[in-house]
């Protein structure tokens, strides 16, 4: 069963696949309770805006959920896809870009069309899984520096071009934006200044990063000022846009390359056309309405900023995402969740070992543009309780809570 499904007896329903019911928000209902709610991707709090609802729900009627029928390169194409693709594309000031079903599917696609067997992959050690998932499938030489370490990412970058060489392969650096677990960013600007003596290109993923960080919320890219030197830009609806699907963006050959080359496209059918317009809500509300990227920031930098006064470690976090990293076993974390879930009736996502190292809890919280200010505060309280609690050894049962029993 693997080291989480060797609990699924205890805490399937619950700790894992749980379901949070009625409007997404801030506040939402768990097991017939009202909780507090710190895990969705809603950063700007789009999910129940009016707008986006109003043009979901007009989509619908209008195309419903078949059209488009087919793949994009066989009879999925439309009008509203490509303006899509150009809005995106001038958002993040790409030359073009190109729509991908889904963020996970579409990045393994990326990695696996870009990069033939002549050619050496460099990536960041705590790159998503649908990053390592893509890597696998390269057929050449791949390596890996330490989360954020350039000294270590010259050396890699030393090594691949001593190989492209001989192989007359290319190099492609791939890293994020906003790492989802600890919330800092990478280190773009200084990616970017080693171009001028080593050659390759460079993908970020900006999951995390896009409609959130920057000046307009274009990404992390931006907010180092280095938005033109990312060769290739992916980012997600998932998140900022709080829907589904994704997009590249690069200069226009590589797009072009991409649309006739990547198989999760080719062979897949088209983004229905609700979600294209959706999107095309979405993307529009965070051109024109900064102030959701503002209030999410306020939420943000007022939970930070408290869980630190308060004596938390929350890491290096330069973004939105904010990890409370505590020490513990994975039966003492879920025992915590339990309190913090049934006492506090503050709901957030726990991560322990094999995400992390044993010995080692995470309690990330998502903030969003609909929590307030008082749900700040309410946390922190209940936060200070259960840390209390856990240095005590209240959790130390050496045993996960059953709540079957």
């Amino acid at each position: 069963m693997g080291p989480l499904g060797q609990y699924a007896a205890q805490v399937h329903g619950y700790f894992t696949f749980p379901k949070l019911e009625g409007e997404i928000s801030n506040r939402m209902v768990f097991q017939g309770k009202e909780r507090l709610v710190w895990s969705l991707n809603n950063y700007l709090g789009l999910a129940n805006h009016p707008e986006v609802r109003k043009a979901d729900a007009e989509a619908s009627a209008t195309y419903g959920l078949a059209l488009p029928m087919g793949a994009r390169m066989m009879s999925g194409q439309s009008d509203l896809h490509e303006q899509l693709e150009r809005e995106l594309a001038a958002f993040v000031e790409k030359e073009s870009a190109y729509l991908l079903n889904y963020g996970y599917q579409g990045m393994v696609s990326i990695i696996d069309s870009l990069l033939d067997r002549k050619d050496v992959v460099v990536y960041d050690s705590e790159s998503h899984a649908c990053i390592v998932d893509g890597l696998r499938m390269h057929l050449g030489k791949r390596f890996v520096f330490p989360h954020n370490n350039m000294e270590n990412l010259r050396k890699q970058l030393e090594r691949a071009s001593k190989i492209c060489e001989e192989t007359g392969g290319g190099i492609l650096v791939i890293t994020e934006g906003v790492f989802g677990m600890s919330g800092d960013l990478g280190k773009l600007d200084e990616i970017v200044a080693m171009k001028k003596d080593l050659n390759f290109r460079l993908l970020v993923d900006d999951a995390h990063g896009f409609g959130t960080m920057g000046r307009t919320g274009a990404g992390v890219a931006e907010h180092f000022g280095v938005q033109g030197e990312v060769d290739i830009y992916f980012g997600t609806f998932a998140k900022a846009m709080a829907s589904i699907g994704a997009f590249v963006a690069a200069p226009k050959e590589v797009i072009t390359y991409l649309m006739y080359n990547m198989r999760s496209q080719i062979f897949a059918k088209s983004l229905p056309m609700p979600l294209v317009v959706g999107a095309l809500k979405r993307l529009e509300l965070i051109r024109k309405h900064p102030e959701l990227r503002e209030k999410l920031w306020e939420i943000s930098t007022a939970l930070q900023t408290g869980l630190r006064a308060r004596g938390f470690n929350i890491g290096n976090t330069q973004s939105p995402v904010t990890p409370v990293f505590l020490s513990g076993d994975t039966a003492e974390g879920t025992n915590l969740v339990y309190d913090l879930r049934e006492n506090f009736n503050v709901f957030c996502s726990a991560v322990s070992y094999p995400v992390v190292p044993k010995g080692v809890l995470i309690l990330r919280l998502i903030p969003t543009a609909v929590h307030t200010l008082k749900d700040v505060e309410c946390t922190l309280d209940a936060f200070s309780m259960v840390k209390a609690k856990l240095d005590a050894g209240a959790y130390a049962t050496g045993k996960i809570v059953n709540i079957f029993e």
